[in-house]
């Protein structure tokens, strides 16, 4: 079922259309109005129409198309967005589904701009979020004059991250240079190759393989790894590097 909601009195306004249940029907271009058609993303029925609503009242020149999730909108068959903006709320960037969601989008449309916008003005969500290809990331903290800008950025083929935002990624990077300053004071750079490959659950063999390297010899870091750290196994290595370094 496709529902087509206008705002506005004039012929050309721009609308959004409802697309409800799980069989989307067919979206159209927009060739009545001429204007770009932006798709919004979110699991709630009342906050993507009032979020839609909101967005266009505020100055956003574009059709909007409404869905519950990314799976809607792949079912729709005529694909014709310019952008899609997907509203989270407060999950996280990390969820593997969404994950997911937005390393397909990336990957099967590669021309489409994603803007995430999220609660979360954690800086390791927004970094994630523009490793697997979003164009934006926006803190619901931010007014809807602002939003508009980061869209139509993404939309141009910039990319947009708020002033405050910038100045917590500031922090977080100044940070994480205070920690790697003391790692590699701690540890030789192969003690740390070898510490990397530790937490990701590679066994000594294939460390060894990649860091062209003897088994023995990485067997020799280990112990010289777990000695400076007075942890007992490697386990505990990968422990306690994280309380070091990751909090």
């Amino acid at each position: 079922m496709s529902e087509v909601l206008n705002f506005g009195h004039a012929p050309n306004s721009p609308r959004f259309r409802l697309i409800a249940g799980s069989t989307p029907a067919p979206i159209l271009p927009s060739a009545d109005t001429g204007l770009k058609t932006l798709a919004i993303i979110s699991d709630r029925a009342l906050d993507r129409e009032c979020l839609a609503q909101s967005l266009i009242t505020h100055g956003l020149d574009m059709d909007v198309d409404l869905f519950s999730s990314v799976d809607d909108w792949r079912r729709t068959a005529d694909k014709v967005h310019s952008g899609m903006l997907i509203n989270i709320g407060r999950s996280n960037v990390g969820d593997e589904a969404l994950i997911g969601d937005l390393k397909g989008l990336a990957s099967d449309f590669p021309g489409l701009p994603v803007v995430i916008l999220a609660e979360s003005r954690d800086v390791r969500q927004m970094l994630r979020a523009f490793e697997v290809g979003v164009q934006g990331y926006i803190s619901s903290a931010i007014g809807l004059n602002v939003c508009i800008g980061a869209i139509s950025l993404a939309l141009a083929g910039g990319a947009f991250i708020s002033a405050e935002d910038l100045n917590d990624l500031r922090q977080f990077l100044s940070v994480a240079e205070v920690r790697e300053r003391s790692r590699a004071a701690m540890f030789t750079q192969r003690e740390v190759d070898v510490i990397n490959a530790l937490t990701k659950g590679k066994p000594n063999k294939i460390i060894a393989y990649e860091l062209n390297l003897r088994e023995s010899t990485v067997k020799v870091h280990i112990r010289n790894i777990m000695k400076k750290l007075n942890a007992r196994n490697r386990t505990e290595v990968i422990f306690k590097m994280s309380g070091l370094f990751n909090q």
